[in-house]
């Protein structure tokens, strides 16, 4: 009885022992048993006609041994230099590797809307950003004339992200009239496109003026402001709105540091009575295929101002916010025609610098 007893006794002690060191192949080389480092290696039947028997009648134990022998084989595979074959990436990288394939990088702008003010770019900037292949900023960053001291990094941070062959695009008009803005765009890139949208200058400053009052409107009359000496026609042309019409001084400028090839000039003007056209034109200047067409827009008999139609996606058409289109002060036919005879030298030098007649006479 006692005889039997013992060898009971040692076959489940060699059980448990097998069991527990066929465990230790998987979770590790070596497993502390009783304070006594125990190899894995050990896990071999034994010599003990009971063990043999026992462990052969353990699944387990046979399958953990299998899977040790099948990795000692692969390792001693010519080229598998003893090693074991690299991990798997990791799943975050995996995932982050798809969204930057999926969403793009940012990038600095290959095209900028420099200008000018109210002569349309936020209809331009509206009605280019439906091209699949543009990627435009919706405000206005005002990098190269306000904050330029942020550098690079910081302006290339406001962009969207583009995919290849996407064009990134973002407008500030007041760059057009900025002294310092052209050689700070040529340091970024000599090869960047530049597009304004100019208009005929006198109504370009009545619309501007216009602005202002809605916010501030206790400001002087348009009359006070555009002329120094109204009753001998003497225009003030250091008044913003006045100066900015002056628009081959400006361009003279940004012909020191750009091709004229390099810059496209958008008609406001045509922009409301033909935007299909103006729009054609600009895609071809960007290099893009010709897809805003006709069929992308409707005149708004409200606002005075083409709209975009609904796309698929949404229940409205896009048309563009509350400060576009709004009426005009009105201004005594005897101003305009002041202004219109002010203008006059510079519109004729900047059709011919430009090669195009805008027809604002």
């Amino acid at each position: 009885m006692a005889q039997r007893f013992l060898s009971s006794a040692f076959m489940l002690t060699v059980s448990l022992s097998c069991t527990y060191l066929c465990y230790s192949i998987i979770f590790g080389r070596t497993t502390v048993i009783s304070g006594r480092p125990y190899e894995g290696s050990r896990c071999q039947p034994s010599p003990n006609a009971a063990g043999k028997k026992l462990l052969g009648q353990s699944e387990q134990c046979a399958r953990l041994l299998g899977v040790r022998a099948a990795a000692g084989a692969a390792a001693a595979r010519p080229g598998a230099a003893g090693q074991p074959p690299p991990p798997p990436p990791p799943s975050r990288w995996v995932k982050n590797s798809s969204s930057a394939q999926r969403y793009g990088n940012k990038k600095l702008p290959g095209a900028l809307i420099v200008g000018v003010k109210k002569g349309g770019t936020r209809a331009v900037l509206e009605f280019i950003r439906i091209h699949p292949d543009v990627r435009a900023l919706g405000t206005e960053p005002h990098f190269f004339d306000r904050n330029y001291d942020r550098g690079l990094d910081w302006y290339r941070g406001l962009m969207p992200r583009t995919l290849d062959g996407q064009i990134t695009l973002e407008k500030t008009p007041s760059y057009f009239v900025t002294r310092e803005a052209p050689r700070r765009i040529s340091s970024m890139s000599q090869q960047t496109k530049l597009i304004v949208v100019v208009r005929n200058p006198v109504t370009r400053a009545i619309s501007d003026y216009t602005q202002t009052l809605s916010k501030k409107p206790d400001i002087p009359t348009f009359e006070d402001l555009a002329f120094k000496n109204r009753s001998l026609g003497v225009v003030d042309s250091s008044w913003n709105a006045i100066r900015i019409g002056m628009y081959i001084l400006h361009l003279e400028n940004w012909l020191r540091y750009f091709r004229l090839s390099q810059m496209h000039f958008v008609s406001g003007e045509r922009l409301i009575t033909d935007p299909a056209g103006e729009m054609g034109r600009i895609q071809d200047f960007l290099g893009l295929k010709r897809i805003i067409s006709d069929k992308h827009f409707y005149f708004n008999r409200t606002k005075g101002f083409p709209c975009l139609k609904k796309p698929e996606s949404s229940g409205q058409p896009r048309c563009l916010g509350k400060s576009k289109g709004r009426t005009h002060v009105q201004i005594e036919r005897e101003v305009i025609e002041q202004l219109q005879e002010f203008y006059r030298p510079f519109n004729v030098k900047f059709f011919e610098t430009v090669g195009q007649d805008f027809k604002w006479d």
